[in-house]
């Protein structure tokens, strides 16, 4: 892979190349991106879909909203930080086609703002119901009437290629989506492979996927123009993006250190434990006297959180830089904290919130309620999908189908459109909604 091409401004729909040089420097196109995403309905629904504790009435636990933020500003930092690497590294960057440090960041900060984007209501456990519905629930009914990347791709419902789908599928009026430019894509594209195989090698690629079947085409589009390496060409995969990487990194930088830090606010970590931990991983960078000034324990956790994300930043943009041959090629296996000198730091910390936080009784207690409240929700609309697919409406299906939003598209032609816009549907719901309309669905409120 090559850097001119990994870093196109092409938009869905262009005819001809968009060049770096022929910018606009109070608004590169990179910076439209951020724009878009942040001004979308589905990125502002976030700010009432979980983090970590699903339905905090607390002010200080993260929402997929703030976590989503604060990845996209760790990403904005590590993505300049490499941008300005490279352009010493590969100086014709500059020179010849125009980019500048900022746009790498630019680049990274929007992939970044947009990588949960499509995650569902209560967190991952959302996407294990929708998954768990059909496969075991009564949406294994559908496993004779679809292909089998279709039904794999509704079992392992994942977030990233709803995601996609999100930032990418046309409606009237909105050809492409959000139109973003396609260096953004990629590097939003964290698994660029398809459902089926699943976890054909122990690559970082093939963990999860990130396309549904409906996608494909898209997908392989902005794949192809991005010069994108293909791994198979029978079930479609591709190496990733290099600054897919950097995505990834600021997410595990935040998911690692933030939600620990809501675990010790919440008081699901004893704090004299929890600050032992943060130390050993930044114990060369504290200012002792700064430090035994603080009074409090949320500005210790501050302190000491401010120093943690600094650190791995610096980390993971130099393995980056270590490793960028080998990235390029499609030969870097693992992500980029993986093979820190963090690890272990990293690994107790997360094994801690394991324990204390993502299974603390208040959590599960949760995720088992938002279970029921998603399969119930499925049952009701997968059942309008397959009547409509049928054109077998009953009244109450009509009912249903009344208050749907307009953007949601059931027709007799693809039952596994509509299927995937039932899921794309509830997806976008928060967690209140989603709350709300199982209460109506129930009959519980009015």
């Amino acid at each position: 892979m090559n850097w001119e091409q990994l870093l196109s401004l092409r938009r869905f729909g262009d005819e001809n190349k968009r060049l770096r040089k022929e910018q606009d420097e109070t608004r590169v196109g990179f910076e439209v991106d951020y724009d878009r995403i942040i001004f979308s309905s589905e990125f502002r629904s976030l700010q009432d879909k979980t983090q970590v504790v699903p339905l905090s009435k607390t002010d200080f636990v993260h929402t997929r909203l703030t976590h989503s933020l604060e990845v996209s500003v760790v990403g904005r930092s590590l993505g300049r930080q490499v941008g300005k690497l490279l352009l010493e590294k590969h100086p014709h960057l500059q020179n010849v086609h125009g980019y500048k440090i900022n746009d790498f960041g630019a680049i990274v900060a929007a992939a970044a703002l947009a990588h949960d984007i499509g995650n569902p209501p209560f967190g991952h456990s959302g996407e294990k119901a929708i998954g768990a519905y059909f496969k075991n629930g009564n949406g294994a009914q559908f496993k004779s009437k679809l292909t089998e990347k279709e039904y794999q791709d509704l079992c392992d419902f994942e977030g990233n290629a709803n995601g996609f789908k999100i930032l990418t599928e046309s409606r009237a009026g909105r050809v492409g989506g959000l139109r973003l430019s396609y260096a953004t894509l990629g590097a939003f594209m964290k698994y660029p492979k398809e459902s089926l195989p699943k976890k054909p090698t122990n690559h970082i690629v093939d963990k999860k996927y990130g396309f549904f079947q409906s996608e494909k085409e898209m997908f392989a589009a902005v794949a192809d123009d991005l010069g994108l390496i293909k791994r198979s060409e029978k079930n479609l995969s591709y190496n990733r993006h290099p600054l897919a990487y950097l995505v990834e990194a600021a997410d595990d930088i935040c998911y690692t250190i933030i939600d620990f830090e809501d675990g010790i606010n919440l008081g699901l970590i004893e704090e004299d434990y929890a600050l032992e931990y943060l130390i050993k991983l930044v114990k060369g960078r504290i200012i002792t006297k700064n430090y035994n000034a603080l009074q409090t324990t949320e500005d210790r956790v501050s302190y000491l959180r401010a120093l943690a994300i600094s650190t791995l930043i610096d980390e993971a943009a130099s393995i980056f830089m270590k490793n960028e041959e080998a990235i390029l090629n499609g030969k870097f296996k693992t992500s980029l904290l993986d093979v820190s000198q963090y690890k272990a730091q990293i690994t107790d910390i997360i094994n801690l919130s394991i324990k204390k936080v993502y299974r603390s009784k208040e959590v599960i207690n949760k995720e088992i309620a938002g279970y029921e409240i998603l399969n119930q929700l499925l049952n009701a609309y997968g059942k309008l999908a397959l009547n409509v697919y049928n054109d077998s409406l009953s009244n109450y299906d009509k009912l249903l189908q009344n208050l749907l939003p307009e953007t949601v598209g059931l027709a007799d032609k693809s039952l596994y459109d509509n299927l995937l816009s039932v899921c794309l549907f509830i997806s976008k719901l928060s967690d209140t909604n989603a709350m709300l309309l199982h209460k109506k669905l129930k009959g519980n409120i009015l």
